[in-house]
């Protein structure tokens, strides 16, 4: 963790995330330690604004220091993460030196993912939906080629057999269309199959402008997130692309968000949790948590969530969310805006 003096003094490009022999970022992430002296701060400032590593202020206190935040990617500060959200742009924890140990592990693991997710959420907020969508697609399918995903496949258990049976049951009832994930056995995984039954779902509903949509899943889980056994079985990346942008649940989602609840429950992971935040309203059973935990496989979140959950929650807690790995209760979420009600 650098003081502000060090970063003072520091040229820029030592805070940059440059190559290193073997060619993975030397410096993926540049922790601030904000309790120090604060007597250089602009020159710190300074330096910091020209860094691409990834900036993550921290301090012991509860009071987070608003310059570094400004320009921060990720602010961590000391308190209960539910119940102070003052600023969209910070995190509380119990121990921010911990939490900042555990960003350091997960980022070193897999910077190249790490970065790639940073560098993207820093201007998708500004781009249209579908431009941002495009540009997720875009990089996700970049780290299906890449080394770190590729260490992932080789360390994960084989697939297995294909399941059959019909991933979505959809029901009309007025003018209520009920989508319900129905691959119990997988825990509502998405997979290719169930992916273009849920775009014929919500073609329904696009097509009739009357119809309100209610998403849900049975089972223990509203979603697992994505089916790890179809993760790697794309020969082409660029092929990858393509059916991302020209077959996306969210894009389809968000052309008629205002029309979309979903009901979520259980643990809603990747997926499972990225898609329901296009939605105008998603409710949560009491108990249901929610994690992104791609930057672990090498990856980013794919299925929207770069683009959905900083919309609800801010670039930096979206961030956060995927590099931490947490498990963000039903109540945080709450708090956060990611749902919208538990009941």
């Amino acid at each position: 963790m650098l003081d502000l003096a060090t970063i003072a003094a520091r040229d820029a490009g030592e805070l940059t995330a440059g190559l290193d022999a073997g060619g993975r970022p030397g410096r993926a992430v540049v922790f601030v330690d904000t309790d120090t002296d604060r007597s250089k701060l602009e020159d710190a400032v300074l330096r910091l604004r020209a860094a691409r590593a990834i900036i993550v202020a921290v301090t012991r206190s509860a009071a987070p220091l608003m310059p570094i935040v400004n320009i921060a990617d990720i602010s961590i500060a000391r308190g209960s993460l539910a119940g102070v959200d003052s600023d969209s742009r910070t995190v509380w924890v119990n121990d921010p030196l911990d939490a900042a140990a555990t960003l350091r592990q997960r980022v070193e693991a897999n910077p190249v993912a790490a970065l790639t997710l940073t560098w993207l959420l820093r201007g998708g907020g500004e781009l249209p939906v579908a431009s941002a969508l495009c540009d997720e697609s875009a990089a996700y399918s970049m780290l299906l080629a890449a080394g770190e995903f590729r260490a992932w496949l080789a360390r994960r258990r084989p697939p297995r057999a294909p399941d059959g049976g019909d991933r979505v049951r959809v029901m009309r009832t007025g003018n209520v269309l009920n989508v319900v994930l129905s691959r119990r056995s997988r825990r509502n995984a998405v997979d290719a199959a169930m992916r273009n039954a849920l775009l014929e779902a919500l073609a329904i509903a696009e097509w009739d402008t009357s119809l309100r949509v209610l998403i849900s899943g049975e089972g223990p889980s509203f979603s697992a997130g994505g089916d790890l056994d179809e993760f790697g079985t794309a020969g082409d990346p660029a092929l990858a692309h393509l059916i991302r942008v020209t077959a996306s649940v969210g894009a389809a989602l968000h052309r008629i968000r205002e029309r979309v609840s979903v009901r979520v429950h259980g643990v809603c992971i990747g997926a499972g949790v990225e898609l329901p935040s296009f939605a105008a309203r998603v409710v949560a059973a009491p108990g249901t948590e929610f994690a992104l935990p791609e930057i672990a496989m090498g990856l980013i979140p794919g299925a929207g969530g770069t683009v959905s959950i900083p919309r609800r929650v801010g670039r930096h807690r979206a961030l956060w969310l995927a590099l931490s790995g947490v498990r963000l209760d039903a109540a945080t979420a709450l708090e956060w805006g990611l749902i919208d009600a538990i009941e």
